[in-house]
Order: structure tokens, then C-alpha cells, then sequence
């Protein structure tokens, strides 16, 4: 039965949720002269669906067809789903006639597998080339490299798309070779490696002339699906800081497990782990902007995130002895590991403290949140009696906190 494109999109739509990894930060893309829209390096703006996953970049599937039999994939071969595919122009059109109508600020665009890696790959090629020369879109486009391409196509891609994935997924090759067997993880990391070495090339360029051409501008990322297979989140996380020191990728996203089939490979699990993936998220904000190890977030004794608390909230109840960090001469690494204290905040005391010592009432304007911080600085004004230094009690009056002001939003 041929699909009309509507029917396509609700398909194709609806089956690329499950991918996370379409922020499009990073990436600067100047519209020109009878051209249409633009990438700012601020990103786009996003929304979200009630599940949390973004939805404001066309987000799409070329195709849910695929050769393959991932356990937790829903568009796997062995899958009763209904299935679809658009041709090069349908998604040319949609995204050229979203962007007009200001539904959209780019596209982000994947595909199940066709025949073969190359083959998928050059059509999802064709639709960027077509919307960058033939349409002059200069807006946002993320593109996914299939894993097992070759270097010809992935060289292209970089040249139309701003941002381009390979997807990891599994996070040990034994826990890959279990719930998806036709996979492994070195056709994910020849390609992530290439990748890197050609980003850092072509920026090197850049810096030297002028009219180098951009490759991926925005960078590489990858997601990790969590929960469905046994890794804790050290071993997560070790993997997450691995990928951005080694293959430089601008951001790893967690995709926390989708119970979609009943497959005996898989965990039974009733929900998708959200709060784990929200705190996945966390430690890994403070590995790329706080400055933490990984050992200090999650080490031996302490293999998986505590869901109750923030891991940030977590290192320093474990670290009392650190704390309180005297606010008007701590080095900027101990400020940044006081909890309730962000990174701009940081730098406004760094700033206000050369002219004048800081008491309590300061850091409440600077934007401080007092009622995580106070429990961790020391500071004049501070009222000494009303707050505990036991890590018990600390931990008992903020989960209380955090039930009444869950209890005031009904």
C-alpha cells in the first residue's frame, strides 16, 4: 500500500524519538544572500514532549526499515511495526516548507539501515546536499553516520551537515554482542575516530585560510542507551569521559531504556529509568564545566548515582572534611564544588571579592541558592546556628524541603 507523506511523517516522526542526541548547540551558520535562515552557535530553541525528548528540530527517520535485529530497537527487522520511507525530495520539502511556516529551526535526521551502511548514508548525504545547494538552507542540520561507512561518505557528510552522531548505544561490547549480535562496537569507533581526526584537520584549516571549507562545525556526538543492558553508571561515566578526552565529541547523551519489547535479553522494566538519565546528565555537566573527575563522582564504593540527590550534592555530603569553603578566598576549583553554587555565580564572587569582602546577604544577590549552600561556605552572616554540618541531617532537611515544595505545585 503506498503512504501518503503525512502517514510517512506520523511513522517516521514518531519511531526517531527515541533518539536524544539532536541538541545543535555549538554550530555558527550565517544565512546569505537569497538564502534561508541560520545556525546560531546559541542553539536553537528547544521544547520538549512530556517524556522529555526534544522536539524542536524536524526530527526524523528516513526510513524504520532496517536489516538489523537490535533487542532494543523498535524499528528491528523482527518488530510488527507498521513501516515507511521517504524519498530524498519528501524531506527535502517538509523541512524547506517547516522552516518557511517557523514550525522548525533545522533538521535532525537518522534512518534504520536499507541495505548496507554506504547505501543508507549517501541518501541521507543527497538530502542535505540538496537543501544546502540547490535551497541555500543555511539552517541547522544534524546528520547520522551509520556505523560501518566508509571514509568517501563520511568525508562528504561533513561538508553539508553541522553536526554528524555515531552512535555508541550499548556501552560494552559484551552487553552489544548479547541484545544485538549483527553489531559491534569497532564499526562504531573507526568511523568516531575519523571523524575526529578530520574535525580537528579542517578546523586547523580554518584557522590558517580564510576560505577553508567548514567540516561538521558543530562537532560529533553519540548516545548511550542506559538501563538495558547491566552497566553501572561508573562504568558509564568512565566511558562518557573516555569519548571526550580521546574522540573529542561535543556531547555524549544518555537515552535511559524505552521498555518496548519482552524480549528475555532485556530487564523488565515497567518505566524508562528517567531519573537516572537526568542524573546521568548532571555528573556529566560537571565533568565538562565543573571540573570534576569522574573518581569524585562515582568511584568503587560508589558505582551508581544516588537518585535522591544531585551528584554534586552527593561528592560533598561524602567530602564534609572539604567543607565549609571559606567563599572569600577559596580557589575557583573548591567554589565550584559547592553545592548550589553554578558556574556564573562562581565567577561574579571571583569578581565582587576584590572590592569587598562578601558576607551572607551578597552571595543571596549574587543568585547563590542559600538553602543547598549554606550547609558548605563559610562566610560572615551566615547563621551558624540554624544549620547542621551532619551529613544525615543535612541530607534528611533537604529531602524534606524538596517533598514540600513538591506538595505547594498541587
Amino acid at each position: 500500500m503506498k503512504l501518503s507523506t503525512n502517514e510517512k511523517l506520523q511513522i517516521l516522526a514518531d519511531a526517531a524519538k527515541y533518539d536524544v542526541s539532536c541538541a545543535s548547540s555549538g554550530s555558527n551558520r550565517k544565512n546569505t544572500a537569497n538564502g534561508l535562515g541560520n545556525t546560531s552557535k546559541m542553539g536553537i530553541c528547544h521544547s520538549y514532549t512530556e517524556d522529555g525528548r526534544c522536539i524542536s528540530l524536524l526530527k526524523l527517520l528516513l526510513t524504520n526499515y532496517c536489516i538489523y535485529d537490535c533487542a532494543y530497537c523498535v524499528s528491528r527487522k523482527s518488530n510488527d511495526v507498521p513501516r515507511a520511507a521517504f524519498t530524498v525530495k519528501e524531506v527535502v520539502d517538509l523541512t524547506i516548507n517547516f522552516y518557511k511556516r517557523n514550525y522548525i529551526e533545522g533538521l535532525f535526521l537518522s534512518s534504520g539501515i536499507f541495505k548496507n551502511a554506504d547505501y543508507t548514508n549517501e541518501r541521507l548525504i543527497r538530502i542535505a546536499k540538496s537543501l544546502r545547494t540547490e535551497h541555500h538552507f543555511n539552517g541547522y542540520i544534524h546528520l547520522k553516520i551509520i556505523p560501518g561507512c566508509s571514509e568517501e561518505v563520511m568525508e562528504e557528510a561533513g561538508l553539508y551537515a553541522d553536526r554528524l552522531s555515531v552512535n555508541l548505544e550499548i556501552p560494552t561490547e559484551r552487553s552489544l554482542k548479547k541484545i544485538a549480535p549483527e553489531k559491534n562496537h569497532t564499526s562504531v569507533y573507526t568511523p568516531m575516530n575519523y571523524l575526529t581526526g578530520r574535525i580537528s584537520l579542517y578546523n586547523d584549516e580554518k584557522r590558517r585560510f580564510k576560505n577553508a571549507p567548514k567540516f561538521a562545525p558543530g562537532g560529533q556526538s553519540t548516545q548511550l542507551v542506559v538501563g538495558a543492558s547491566p552497566e553501572s553508571d561508573f562504568d558509564i561515566l568512565h566511558l562518557a569521559n573516555n569519548l571526550y578526552s580521546d574522540q573529542k565529541l561535543r556531547r555524549v547523551y544518555y537515552s535511559g531504556y524505552i521498555p518496548i519489547s519482552d524480549d528475555n535479553r532485556l530487564p523488565a522494566l515497567k518505566a524508562p529509568p528517567l531519573i537516572r538519565e537526568n542524573r546521568l546528565y548532571q555528573a556529566d555537566w560537571l565533568l565538562r564545566y565543573y571540573g570534576f573527575t569522574v573518581d569524585e563522582i562515582v568511584n568503587e564504593q560508589h558505582q551508581q548515582l544516588d537518585l535522591t540527590m544531585d551528584p554534586k550534592m552527593m561528592f560533598a555530603l561524602r567530602n564534609m572534611h572539604l567543607f565549609p569553603v571559606n567563599v572569600n578566598t577559596a580557589e575557583r576549583e573548591m567554589l565550584l564544588r559547592i553545592p548550589g553554587v553554578g558556574v556564573k555565580s562562581v565567577n561574579m564572587i571571583i569578581k565582587a571579592r576584590k572590592f569587598r569582602r562578601l558576607g551572607y546577604e551578597h552571595l543571596k544577590k549574587i543568585g547563590v541558592a542559600m538553602n543547598r549552600a549554606q550547609y558548605f561556605i563559610e562566610v560572615s552572616g551566615r547563621p551558624l546556628g540554624m544549620v547542621s554540618s551532619d551529613p544525615d541531617k543535612i541530607k534528611m532537611a533537604l529531602a524534606a524541603r524538596e517533598k514540600r515544595n513538591q506538595l505547594t505545585l498541587f
